[in-house]
């Protein structure tokens, strides 16, 4: 790995002999949190500028006359709507990330009836899922029982079924199962859209970082989700992984201690 380092280096006199003397600070992991922040930033001025212009392109084109035109100012409206619920997702994803990342999140550990919070997860995006024609198919065995924070669990859930739909195929399937393997519970959520670069794996846990950026502003993702989805996981002492082939779907994993 390349490293980087501050090299300071002065005169010295030692028994009447000239030396010199230099201190090397390691500031590699110093440059890369720099890197992240600038990044960080970066990406958060262009999501946000984004849904921003198209507002106030279209707040201008109604001042301009165009509240008068009926056959249009209700799907103006409608368009500023959809941008400003954009950004409005997008800051609670940031200000939710922040939390976890500073460490004020806390996890509350309980018996949790996963077949049940997979169905309400279910309910809640019903809608979504039926734009699509995506068939939501839960088979969490009955009575099946996992320790997790209720409610930071369905959030995780909620993150990785509501991507499965949006990135599915239409007509397609969303499952979740759950098993329990060795001293981890494992609860996979599978889809079958078109699956994702292996050299994207690694990454799309990252915030902001999207394998699809066309198909993820057409969606209406923040970027935001999975890394969530990460910091949560490993609050609970587990972790999420992805598998995916090309053309056949992919299938997100999340292991919580059992």
């Amino acid at each position: 790995e390349k490293r980087s380092y501050d090299i300071h280096i002065a005169p010295i006199e030692l028994d009447g002999e000239p030396h010199a003397i230099g201190v090397f600070y390691d500031v590699t992991q110093i440059e890369r949190l720099e890197r992240v922040r600038q990044e960080f930033l970066s990406n958060i001025s262009h999501e946000l500028r984004t849904p921003l212009t198209s507002i106030l392109a279209f707040v201008e084109t109604l001042e301009d006359g165009a509240i008068d035109d009926k056959a249009n100012n209700r799907r103006f409206l409608s368009t500023i709507r959809r941008n400003a619920e954009r950004m409005h997702g997008l800051i609670a994803d940031i200000l939710e990330l922040s939390l976890i990342e500073s460490g004020n999140v806390t996890v509350d550990f309980k018996d949790v009836r996963l077949r049940e919070l997979v169905q309400d997860v279910f309910t809640s995006l019903s809608s979504l899922a039926s734009e699509r024609k995506i068939e939501l198919i839960n088979n969490v065995e009955a009575g099946k029982r996992v320790l997790a924070d209720p409610v930071r669990l369905e959030q995780m859930i909620t993150n990785l079924i509501d991507n499965a739909i949006k990135f599915n195929r239409n007509t397609g399937t969303v499952s979740v199962t759950c098993e329990r393997r060795g001293r981890r519970d494992l609860i996979a959520v599978t889809d079958t859209g078109e699956g994702i670069l292996a050299e994207h794996q690694q990454r799309i846990f990252e915030r902001f970082y999207r394998a699809d950026r066309g198909r993820t502003r057409e969606v209406g993702g923040t970027g935001l989700g999975l890394a969530i989805v990460k910091h949560l996981a490993k609050l609970h002492g587990g972790e999420v992984s992805v598998y995916s082939k090309l053309s056949e779907g992919s299938t997100f994993l999340v292991e919580l201690p059992a």
